[in-house]
Formats: C-alpha cells, structure tokens, sequence
C-alpha cells in the first residue's frame, strides 16, 4: 500500500501545482489560451462543470456535488479494492494514479465549481476541440492499468472447490 499513497499523493500534488503554474501562475484565466507549440500543445482554458468532454455538465450545485461524491465513493472502492492487491506493485501504481487525479479534480471542483482543463493536443490537420489536465491523463492510465494489471478474480477460493453457482 505504501507504493500506491506514494504514487496517488505525487500525482495530485503535480495535477495541483500544474493547475497552479498554468492557470493561476501565467494567468490562463484571463489569457484564455497560450501557444506553447502549435498546434501539439496549446494550453487553452476551459472549466469542466460535468465529466469527460463536459458530459453531463448542469451547472447545478447539485451536479457539482453528485459529481463530488461519485469520485470520492470509487476513490474509497479503489482504495478498499488495493488492499486486497497487496503485492501486486503494478496494479498499485495504477491505483494511486486513478486516486490522485480523482482527488484532484475533487479539489477543483469544491475550489472553483468546476474542474480547471487547460491542455489541448491537435495533430495531422485535426483539431481538437477539447482540454485536460494532469488528473484526466492519470485516471485514465490509471483505470486502464487496472484493468491489465489487477488480479481481479482469478486466484480466489470457491466453496468446497465448487465453482460458484453450481450444487450438487
């Protein structure tokens, strides 16, 4: 477990201090975008109120809070789920990211209302409409680190060497 604290407090503390240096630290805010090396990177801000790509964004508090609560009850899911990954360092690396940027995005939402996007990619004459932040890059590696990595069910015991669902 210690792998997985390690790994889910330097990624929020780097989503937390780009989301600082960027948006606060060159004033993004008011700059409303920069061109770092377009069209590859552009920091370009934008504010989540919902889930990827602005999904489900009301603009409520409601939504604001739900969307609040849902990510601390699947960072507490994650958590509960690496205890039982003891030694699987893989799967805990993949689990501090998920937990790290969910946390993150968590601070941004009860700071600002919304989570803070800012770094927008395009390539090959496409152009990319959309904006994330550290967080987003480090829950999705981190989901789909858990899905290749975890142990999930294999290994675990069936009652009297039966396979679940089967009687005799």
């Amino acid at each position: 477990m210690r792998r997985f604290w390690i790994t889910a407090v330097t990624t929020f503390g780097i989503d937390q201090l780009t989301k600082l240096g960027v948006v606060q630290g060159l004033d993004l805010i008011d700059r409303h975008e920069i061109d770092v090396l377009p069209p590859y990177l552009v920091f370009r801000m934008a504010w989540n109120e919902g889930i990827n790509f602005g999904l489900l964004s009301h603009g409520s508090d409601i939504a604001r809070w739900g969307l609040i609560v849902v990510a601390l009850a699947i960072s507490a899911w994650v958590i509960w789920w690496m205890r039982r990954e003891r030694g699987n360092w893989k799967a805990e690396l993949a689990g501090g990211l998920l937990v790290g940027g969910a946390l993150g995005n968590i601070v941004d939402r009860i700071a600002y209302g919304a989570v803070a996007d800012f770094l927008n990619m395009s390539c090959c004459g496409i152009e990319n409409p959309y904006a994330f932040n550290v967080a987003d890059i480090a829950i999705f590696a981190g989901a789909l680190g858990l899905v290749i990595f975890a142990k999930g069910s294999e290994g675990r015991r069936t009652t009297g060497g039966k396979p679940p669902g089967k009687t005799r």
